[in-house]
């Protein structure tokens, strides 16, 4: 070799896949390349032609742009780009721009080509490199639909805050000041109250209030909040549950950064599923509720081609159960009653998670007070059966597994709940692991919250042993995903010989349950997947690469299981026949199932050595 050329076979035999495979790849690579310096002036000149090549930085950095003019990514030395044309054959559609000079090496078509044909390997690390790219940017915002925004980016003002023993006048000065319809009452920096202009109306013009008074004696108390991260979407349910038109937004510690309205939310609105929410909580007999679910499946349909993301109908199919549940609660007391002591209404399962598909059936129950009387008792198990009866006409199946608030044994007070999960911890059968599979993902609903709370305090306080982890990832690791040592499919086949993919059991739900480990053990109190993840990024337990994987696997299978609904392919529910995919979704597919079996082995390592 010339000293050139051995120079760059130093570098490159330094660079995965060329690492990993028999120096004369690498030295293959080195005598076949073309070397360009690249800089702002020339950034262009060397793509115009169209020929599609593979590109690796020796040095510079570079951004690589979309069509939409997004950034997909920045590269730097020993980093990659010009592969996904190479593999797939379509045009060219992304650009560069340079950042910092430097030196890259071009490899044209043909020789790339050549060495996918010698080295297996090779090939297969760029099929990944694709899946990953694809993966990480499938699921970036691309639109400004409403129900894919956060509420960070709807804010415009930062919070409007007062002290609670303020003045009624100086809290209105202050909104007159800063022109603002509410204010946020705080103590140390904490949220304790909400006042608005309603409020300043009714509670102290129209009641000749003094308004020297404190503030705190018309504020609402413990108002409803959210958090910055949330969607639009969240916001607008949690207005139109709870009947009220301003929502303080706090971040991750709980201090206030501002305040939404109902007006600055329906400007975003464009499709009707939360007007259907809205008609779900005024209707005022079962057959109006019953109209509204009949709405449901078509509804989602066509809901589902406005957003970039389709698995937000999982958040928006939970919200509609929700409002559902809350209905029912709420006529079977006009008609048998107010409820005779405080209870909560409480789901489990995938409605938990807010990730329920077309085909999730019910997983509820009743937490009822500790000194609950046998009367009172049997008021309940009347409002259970009721509600989850008509929860099924409406649409959403009975529980296979009993699990629903009709079933004595899924209402019970807060001791006797606290009992179930102290025995499945202590005691981890397999069993009583799947019990934690669906229990340990719960989510108020109706009711009395402060009941709900005092049961997460009391399981917050259960200890959890090594042996309870370890007995989790012994389970998650033995489901399977469906690939082959070969990186082929396995297959499973129906009644009718049909050959398909378990989306649900050999993908979803193992990340389900990975993720559901790590947030016990760190003590993440979220039953949704994706905001688990988003918690554990402040844990050292989980590394941010994996949080990525997970996040883009779980959006991506959940893509697929909810489009195969949807379209109605004619398989199970969370089926799909991967020979209806493109080549590139099949690459995509393995690679996602091949992230989950890392997860998979990530978890045994880290909490089941010597269970295993």
């Amino acid at each position: 070799m010339t000293p050139e050329i051995q120079d760059v076979f130093q570098f490159v035999y330094k660079q995965a896949p060329f690492s990993e495979l028999p120096e004369a790849a690498a030295s293959y690579f080195s005598k076949h390349i073309e070397i360009v310096y690249l800089s702002q002036t020339n950034q262009q000149d060397w793509l115009q032609d169209g020929k599609p090549n593979l590109y690796l930085l020796r040095s510079g950095v570079v951004d690589l742009i979309s069509a939409k003019d997004e950034v997909i990514g920045r590269m730097s030395e020993g980093d990659y780009f010009g592969y996904p044309s190479l593999l797939t054959g379509d045009a060219i559609q992304n650009r560069i721009e340079v950042q910092k000079d430097g030196l890259v090496y071009i490899l044209n078509e043909q020789n790339f080509d050549f060495l996918r044909r010698e080295y297996k390997p090779f090939e297969q690390y760029f099929v990944r490199a694709h899946a990953n790219r694809l993966l990480s940017s499938r699921y970036k915002q691309q639109s400004e639909t409403w129900s894919e925004r956060k509420i960070s980016e709807l804010m415009t003002k930062d919070a409007v805050t007062i002290a609670p023993t303020a003045s009624i006048r100086e809290a209105a000065k202050l909104m007159s000041q800063h022109r603002v319809s509410s204010i946020m009452v705080t103590e140390q920096a904490r949220l304790v109250g909400v006042v608005t202009d309603r409020d300043l109306r009714n509670r102290v013009l129209a009641q000749d209030k003094d308004p020297s008074a404190p503030l705190a004696e018309i504020m609402t108390e413990k108002p409803k909040h959210i958090f910055e991260n949330n969607r639009v979407f969240s916001a607008l349910h949690l207005m139109l549950k709870h009947n009220i038109h301003h929502l303080p937004v706090l971040n991750e510690a709980y201090k206030p950064l501002g305040m939404l309205t109902s007006t600055d939310l329906l400007r975003q609105q464009k499709s009707d599923p939360v007007q259907l929410i809205g008609r779900i909580y005024k209707a005022q007999n079962l057959l109006a509720i019953k109209n509204c679910a009949q709405e449901i499946p078509d509804l989602l349909r066509q809901f589902s081609y406005h957003i970039e993301d389709i698995s937000l109908i999982g958040k928006l199919l939970s919200g509609l159960t929700d409002a559902l549940t809350s209905r029912l609660i709420y006529l079977y007391q006009q008609q048998h009653g107010a409820a005779p002591c405080r209870f909560a209404w409480i789901c489990f399962g995938s409605q938990a998670r807010e990730e329920q598909t077309l085909h999730s059936d019910q997983d509820n129950g009743l937490l009822l007070p500790d000194n609950i009387s046998e009367n009172d008792r049997r008021y309940f198990a009347a409002l259970g059966a009721f509600v989850c009866e008509q929860l099924n006409e409406c649409g959403i199946q009975s529980c296979p597994g009993n699990i629903m608030a009709s079933n004595a044994d899924c209402r019970g007070t807060v001791a006797q709940w606290t009992a179930k999960f102290s025995k499945w911890i202590l005691s981890p059968t397999p069993k009583a692991m799947l019990n934690c599979k669906i229990y340990f993902d719960m989510r108020f609903i109706d009711g009395a919250s402060d009941l709900y709370a005092t049961l997460r305090q009391s399981l917050e306080q259960i200890s959890r042993n090594e042996l309870f982890y370890a007995a989790m990832a012994t389970d998650i690791n033995a489901n399977s995903v469906p690939i082959g040592i070969f990186q082929q499919f396995k297959l499973e086949k129906d009644k009718s010989k049909h050959k398909y993919l378990d989306l649900k059991k050999r993908g979803v739900a193992i990340i389900n349950d990975v993720v559901r480990l790590y947030a016990l053990k760190v003590g993440v109190a979220r039953a949704n997947t994706l905001e688990r993840l988003e918690a554990l990024t402040k844990s050292p337990l989980l590394a941010k690469s994996d949080i990525d994987n997970l996040k883009d696997c779980w959006r991506f299978l959940t893509q697929l299981r909810l489009k195969t609904q949807i379209n109605r392919e004619g398989l199970p529910g969370n089926c799909i026949n991967p020979e209806n995919l493109s080549s590139l979704e099949r690459h995509q597919l393995k690679e996602a199932f091949y992230l989950v079996k890392q997860a998979q082995q990530a978890s045994a390592f880290k909490f089941a050595r010597g269970s295993l």
